[in-house]
């Protein structure tokens, strides 16, 4: 039976209805449809008036890459913008003169591919354009996990058109990694797009102009940084950055800002959990797996050990551990593992710090958080940590101990991993407090004395200065000032700038 002719089923309430033969032309007159640049030469304005995201300049030069054939893997969570980073690199492929009729998009997302491969729809494309060849083409397919066994697919696609580059992006970044790594080694290439940076979100709100270019003294000479020219200004946006600023839609959006449950929850928390988790991970207890991942947005920042978890939440622990990695695979939440105030990893896992991988989520959640909040302190510590999350193999930890009486914590650790020492530690604050009375980090000056560090990094609200105690130099940041750099400065290593 000819592919194009099987009935479609779909599931819908836990009952199957059958839909009517769809012919195809019906599919080629949708994928005109999802391809107006074929006949007008531009992409839909919706798209066109959106900002470019900092991280595009980055992503293009893999779309046109053809040197080496392999095709490109657009990863990342819900909401942060793939699909309209693949139709700005539709938008620059025509400016740059590419013809419009060669280059395809397809959202695999759609029912009406379900029962498709890949190259059936590359076969409807060419019939939508009368092309008895594919040469020299671009083709973007959208959500590509929602089709089965699609690496396979798309490394066949890459052998076969070898004058054709292949970009796919999905959201369930845990089996696209996964697959990608395993299946396509040596085929596809992998590029990560995280939540918006601080950095991003300042210049989506384009308020550059608290930006300016200075120096901060760390260490034994003055370093380049970023500073503002209005902490108190800062600050607002950095607060809102932690209620709405992940995702581009709601950055520039007051009307889903007010109504974060809905569009964030439903739209991005909703759909990983209830959908995408148990289709990909046969997950069976959903409604469970919802109560602990908000369980843990709520903790976001604490420490937790698997007796405790276990006993709050009545899950066993193992399947905690299974929850935990899903959740950290689907970039909902990121684990810190602990080591010792010399920085050695402990034989045995028995405690554990649990972030967000993005604070808003934790608004769409429960309510937005005012800068007075007692949640503060934890979410400042999430907005700093998932900046940190956009460096690739950065080995962060937290550093916890106790020897005899005296117990200790310093918030981040960066471990060189190849040479299993610490790179430097810091103590992430929403509070004026240690500027005024450095002498209270006593836990950061006995883990820098331990590890011969002659300074350390402290944020505050808005104090900036360096002071010395005991001969250790601590540099204190305003905490929205850190945010702002973390990102600057990883974006400008990525670009080589």
């Amino acid at each position: 039976m000819n592919l194009l002719k099987r009935a479609i089923f779909v599931t819908i309430d836990k009952h199957m209805i059958s839909l009517n033969l769809i012919p195809e032309d019906k599919i080629i007159e949708r994928l005109r449809y999802e391809n107006p640049w074929w006949a007008r030469k531009e992409i839909p304005e919706v798209y066109s008036k959106m900002h470019k995201r900092l991280y595009f300049d980055l992503f293009y030069p893999f779309v046109t890459e053809k040197q080496i054939r392999r095709a490109l893997v657009l990863m990342g969570p819900r909401r942060v913008g793939k699909t309209v980073m693949l139709f700005h690199s539709i938008q620059r492929l025509i400016e740059d003169g590419v013809n419009p009729q060669q280059i395809f998009f397809i959202g695999i997302d759609n029912p009406i591919y379900v029962h498709l491969g890949l190259e059936d729809i590359l076969d409807m494309c060419k019939k939508a354009l009368s092309l008895k060849h594919l040469q020299n083409c671009y083709v973007f397919f959208d959500e590509i996990q929602y089709l089965k066994d699609w690496e396979r697919h798309l490394k066949v696609l890459v052998d076969s058109y070898q004058n054709t580059k292949f970009v796919v992006s999905g959201s369930a970044a845990a089996a696209l990694k996964w697959h990608s790594t395993e299946s396509g080694a040596g085929r596809f290439t992998d590029f990560m797009l995280p939540p918006l940076t601080f950095q991003e979100y300042i210049h989506l709100k384009k308020m550059q102009h608290l930006i300016y270019d200075g120096f901060i003294q760390y260490g034994d000479k003055p370093i380049a940084y970023c500073l503002t020219h209005d902490i108190k200004i800062l600050n607002q946006e950095f607060v809102n950055y932690l209620n709405f600023g992940g995702y581009p839609e709601v950055v520039l959006s007051e009307k889903i800002q007010s109504d974060m449950g809905r569009y964030v929850k439903s739209d991005i928390v909703d759909k990983v959990l209830l959908r995408d988790l148990p289709s990909l991970y046969g997950i069976k207890d959903v409604q469970e797996l919802n109560r602990f991942f908000t369980y843990l947005a709520y903790n976001t920042g604490n420490e937790f050990s698997y007796e405790a978890m276990s006993k709050d939440s009545g899950i066993q622990k193992d399947t905690l551990k299974k929850y935990l990695d899903y959740l950290e695979a689907a970039f909902l939440i990121k684990v810190l593992n602990k080591v010792d105030i010399h920085a050695k990893r402990l034989k045995r896992v028995t405690s554990f710090k649990v972030y967000l991988t993005n604070p808003s989520l934790r608004t769409a959640l429960f309510s937005p958080i005012t800068a007075t909040d007692n949640e503060m302190g934890n979410m400042v510590e999430t907005a700093i940590l998932s900046q940190w999350m956009h460096r690739e193999n950065m080995d962060l930890t937290y550093a916890r101990w106790k020897e005899g009486r005296q117990e200790g914590e310093v918030d981040l650790v960066l471990l060189d991993d190849k040479k299993f020492k610490p790179v430097w530690g810091a103590e992430i604050k929403w509070s004026n407090r240690y500027y005024d009375n450095p002498q209270e980090l006593k836990s950061l000056n006995h883990f820098c004395k331990a590890n011969s560090f002659p300074y350390a990094l402290v944020t505050s609200i808005d104090q900036q200065g360096v002071k010395d105690i005991e001969g250790l130099q601590l540099c204190f940041l305003p905490a929205a000032v850190y945010a702002y750099n973390i990102g600057d400065i990883t974006l400008k290593m990525k670009t080589g700038n």
